[in-house]
């Protein structure tokens, strides 16, 4: 045993030798086989003998590398559609039982500048329900041969229904009107106020075979939320171009990421004056204590193809290099309103999760073996950090393939013993999937791999045009890709899981690398395999060369000797690189695609879209990989990711039936939050990346995926003590809590820094004391689409000075956040949102009543281990207590914190259940009001819950309380009155409801 672990530490250690590999950008039908590659042979002496031992061949960088492309948004000299292109002309117009149809030709002479035009369009508007207009423009002829171009399937992502044409659905507050002056164009406007909310006049429409473009102009200085995924402020401004094309490229700001949500929230805010007369606010210079209203409204483009949204001083202008215009505007008239129409008319409704996924969750890349994962477990437990899931990179894989466990490193008996014990401690376990299987090597027998062979006798893999099978590169060598277009994919991959499970009975799954990532152009590894497994084409981190000696802001004044250390062999790691290859002085021209009548061309595309890696089939599966049913990966490839979560989720119903799957996943799109949640990516262990995480969680809110998180504490790079103990207490109010972070980087674990273990301990203790609040919160998104995580501007929408504020967020209606995101600072600054209109925040340490003006930017006090929280007037909270697992928190007693309005009243819920089941065989239902000095519960369900309540606090108590009863019996003992901070505390009542604090209705008065 000792043997195998040092040869395969030494093979994965070692110098890997290079040889070029040819490959093709056009997704290579037949790959191009090498020269017979010169092995490097390393020597190791092990145990006092000397072994030999050759090296893995590496795949070059050059097989990621496309052509130089120039996206047209940053082409001075590109051509203008809207100069261009004639446009269009209705005619045949007919009304339906539902809106109009009409007949789109073209008004001018074909343009093809991007594309061949489509000459006849067919327009269709339907009224779909009391809050959904739906406009669809797509190609009048289609047939078995093109219809996947520009259509959508419903099976791959759901499709809006339509409402029968009653009153009620026809209802709706918005309308939609046409001109053909001086060519065809819509307006949607909202008929309560004759607002116009989507207008494309002004522009044309064109519409080609590899291009759309139209436009909808908007209001000066106009605040759009959403168009994710990327790395951006929360109100996206308008001088930035969103771009769709599902990536893996770690987190560059700005640029579009792992997944593609074409979806945006447009609210606009009025001035209204003593008469009632109401002015569009079209400028920033506003105050929180005048009078406005707001009125926001949703929309939606179904579309999977690439596409951009360039967000422009005046207008909203969509490109998309396929598809059809599948739009959909919801009419709120509050943000909460439109997210809920969206959640409900189109992702669908967000996965209810399993109670224990709201613990704390424990991830690097570097576990190299159980032991290692044991001690993680372990030192938590030995500094009183509560850690409910551990989870394994793919560290844990026997060369990196999916379903396999190194036997040397993560046997499956030594696996077995760890996890009985980790599961017989209310613990968890989640393991990596990666989204590529391994093809063996046909020239070694001993290289079989039963996953792969499984899915090849299926027929479950993506192809070449010429039907080949296309083989990329990923972590575990040359790989193919499964095709979800396949009906064996799904029990291919069932039964993958399965049988991993049988191995090492983990508690969820986490998807990675599903835009679908490959580390090469086209089908490189066709007829290569005699070189599997190959080492990618770069180096792994801590590997010869790929050190990263990067740390957080500030680090140098924090830690300057350390910092100077890092610096200088930064420097000398650069040097080195730079004299193995020295840059290139030559330029590399652009390439420029060019429009071939009626024949697409999906590799290069004549409109370059502002991908993040340029050229489409860098790094990803080329364009041109073939499904089963000849759709062309081109059409879909912003859907992988979504597909290998339905099709995760499909599995693990069949593992765990009965029970919610828990999965994480990496690429997502429009609907996704129904199966699975999603964490960041890729972060930096940078502030900056702190700050930003904000963001990224709330635009997930509007996406119907609430179940978001960042890596805490950053993943790539090294975090340091300061950061890692402002971004624990952080992430402590984010649904999904997880600390993850790359190979060979610093160890974060939270306690590694006694700061930031304490830090976490206090964060942790309002986490999990608030369980219950947090579930609930998930309950109601699931069963009604609201949101968990909050912007500030959501949740008070009539103060446009909240409109870009993304230092803050609420979590729920009743817990405002203000961290501190800066290095060095020591104090947080925030708003308190509402005071205006009478709103009241109790401090969540000192439960006093903040004293605050309206607007007013606060210094609040905050040294490292402290993350300022807010409790709403008006709110009642439940608690548990605060203990290790979240199994140990649902069994202890309840208690209530009331936190009454400046009116002395308050309202809360509390839902329960097994936590556990898809439906559950029992749920309870809690209310709680607070009016008049009384506080009254009153629960309808069946699920029995004998847990006793311990304590009430109720803050805001303005005088103390003569007398404290409870179903009119008085209370002598526990009560205590703080007149300083007006906080009346009751404690000692489990006597008193020792049947279950729900068991029976009753009344705590004050008087």
């Amino acid at each position: 045993m000792a043997f195998l672990r040092v040869f395969q530490l030494l093979l994965s250690t070692c110098c890997l030798v290079t040889a070029q590999l040819s490959t093709s950008n056009q997704g290579a039908t037949s790959g191009s086989s090498l020269p017979t590659p010169t092995y490097s042979i390393g020597t190791a002496t092990i145990n006092g003998t000397a072994t030999t031992y050759s090296v893995a061949f590496t795949v070059p960088a050059a097989v990621d590398v496309g052509p130089n492309v120039l996206p047209n948004v940053k082409n001075s000299t590109a051509k203008q559609a809207q100069v261009l292109c004639p446009g269009y002309k209705a005619s045949n117009v007919q009304r339906t039982a539902y809106g109009l149809t009409a007949t789109l030709a073209l008004a001018g002479q074909a343009c093809n500048v991007y594309g061949t035009d489509i000459e006849t369009l067919a327009l269709e508007v339907d009224v779909q329900s009391a809050d959904r207009l739906h406009v669809s423009i797509q190609p009048a002829y289609l047939s078995s041969s093109n219809i996947s171009q520009y259509i959508l399937s419903p099976e791959l992502v759901n499709l809006p229904s339509q409402a029968a044409a009653d009153v009620d659905t026809q209802d709706i507050d918005l309308q939609f009107v046409w001109s053909n002056e001086p060519t065809f164009s819509f307006t949607i406007l909202r008929k309560s106020t004759g607002d116009v909310l989507f207008d494309t006049r002004g522009s044309v429409l064109v519409y080609e075979n590899q291009f759309i473009e139209f436009v909808s102009q908007l209001p000066q200085n106009y605040n759009l939320y959403g168009l994710g995924e990327r790395i951006h402020s929360l109100r996206l401004g308008n001088n930035f171009t969103a771009t769709f094309y599902a990536a893996d490229a770690g987190n560059p700001p700005d640029y579009g990421l792992y997944g593609s949500h074409p979806f945006y929230l447009d609210t606009r805010y009025y001035e209204v004056s003593a008469t009632g007369q109401r002015t569009l606010v079209t400028t920033q210079n506003t105050t929180a204590n005048g009078t406005y209203e707001s009125l926001s409204h949703g929309v939606y483009l179904r579309n999977s193809h690439g596409l951009e949204a360039l967000l422009l001083p005046t207008n909203l202008t969509w490109r998309t290099l396929g598809g059809s215009i599948d739009l959909y505007v919801f009419d709120g008239p509050t943000a909460e309103a439109v997210t809920q129409q969206y959640h409900t008319g189109a992702t669908g409704l967000p996965a209810m999760q399993q109670y224990f996924t709201f613990g704390f969750h424990q991830c690097r890349w570097g576990y190299k073996n159980w032991s290692m994962v044991q001690d993680v477990v372990n030192n938590y437990r030995a500094f009183d950090i509560p850690l409910e899931t551990v989870w394994n990179d793919i560290d844990y894989m026997f060369q990196y393939r999916d379903f396999t466990n190194d036997q040397n490193t993560f046997s499956y008996a030594e696996g077995e013993a760890f996890l009985a014990q980790l599961h017989a401690a209310g613990q968890h376990y989640v393991p990596i999937v990666d989204s590529a299987i391994y093809i063996p090597n046909p020239n070694n027998a001993s290289d079989n791999y039963s996953i792969y062979t499984d899915g090849n006798d299926n027929g479950v893999f993506l192809r070449n045009p010429d039907g080949s099978q296309y083989i990329g590169n990923v972590w575990p060598g040359f790989t193919v890709f499964p095709d979800w277009h396949s009906d064996q994919a799904v029990p291919w991959w069932t039964r993958s899981m399965q049988s991993h499970h049988n191995n090492v009975p983990w508690d969820g799954i986490w998807i990675d690398m599903s835009e679908v990532s490959s580390f090469c152009i086209g089908s490189c590894g066709t007829h290569n395999l005699s070189l599997n497994p190959v080492h990618p084409p770069f180096g792994l981190p801590g590997e010869p060369g790929s050190v990263d000696y990067t740390f957080p802001e500030g680090f140098n004044i924090t830690n300057a000797t350390e910092a100077a250390a890092a610096s200088s062999a930064s420097g000398v790691q650069a040097s080195s690189a730079s004299a193995a290859s020295p840059p290139s002085t030559a330029t590399t021209p652009y390439f420029i695609s060019t429009v071939t009548p009626g024949v697409r061309n999906v590799n290069q595309p004549p409109y370059v879209i502002n991908n993040v890696q340029g050229d489409l089939a860098v790094h990803a599966v080329s364009p041109n990989a073939t499904h089963i049913d000849g759709v062309e990966e081109y059409d879909v490839h912003n859907l992988f990711g979504h597909q290998i979560l339905n099709a995760t989720y499909q599995a693990l119903t069949e593992i765990f039936p009965g029970k919610r799957p828990f999965i994480i996943g990496r690429s997502t799109f429009v609907g996704t939050g129904v199966w699975a949640g999603h964490w960041g990516g890729d972060n930096n262990s940078l502030f900056a990346y702190m700050y930003w995480s904000i963001a990224q969680a709330l635009s997930f809110s509007l996406f119907g995926i609430p179940m978001f998180g960042v890596d805490t504490c950053g993943f790539s790079g090294n975090s340091d003590e300061e950061l890692c103990n402002r971004w624990m207490q952080l992430s402590a109010f984010f649904p999904f809590y997880r600390n993850h972070n790359v190979l060979a980087a610093t160890s974060q674990e939270a306690y590694v820094w006694a700061s930031v273990a304490e830090a976490s301990r206090v964060a942790m203790r309002i986490r999990y004391s608030l369980l219950p609040y947090m579930y609930t919160l998930f309950y109601f998104a699931h069963t009604t689409g609201s949101t968990v995580m909050r912007a500030l501007t959501w949740e008070f929408p009539n103060d446009p000075t909240l409109a870009a504020i993304d230092n803050q967020f609420l979590l729920g209606p009743s817990l405002l956040i203000t961290p501190v995101l800066g290095q060095g600072m020591t104090t947080a600054h925030g708003v308190f949102p509402g005071v205006a209109q009478g709103e009241v925040w109790y401090d969540w340490y000192t439960q006093q009543a903040v004293n605050a003006s309206a607007g007013e930017n606060v210094t609040i006090p905050a040294p490292l281990g402290h993350i300022p929280v807010f409790v709403r007037g008006g709110y009642i909270l439940p608690q548990q207590e605060a203990l290790y697992t979240t199994s140990e928190c649902r069994n202890s007693s309840w208690s209530l914190l009331c936190a009454l309005s400046a009116e002395g009243t308050a309202t809360g819920s509390l839902y329960v259940d097994d936590g556990e089941s898809i439906v559950p065989p029992a749920t309870l239902f809690v209310d709680f009001t607070a009016s008049n000095g009384s506080l009254y519960t009153s629960a309808r369900g069946t699920y029995e819950d004998t847990i006793s309540l311990a304590n009430v606090t109720i803050m805001g108590v303005a005088t103390q309380p003569r007398t404290v009863t409870l179903n009119g019996q008085e209370v002598r003992n526990g009560v205590n009155y703080n007149s300083t901070s007006k906080v009346l505390s009751i404690k000692g009542l489990q006597q008193s409801t020792c049947g279950g604090a729900w068991a029976s209705d009753w009344v705590l008065s004050w008087k």
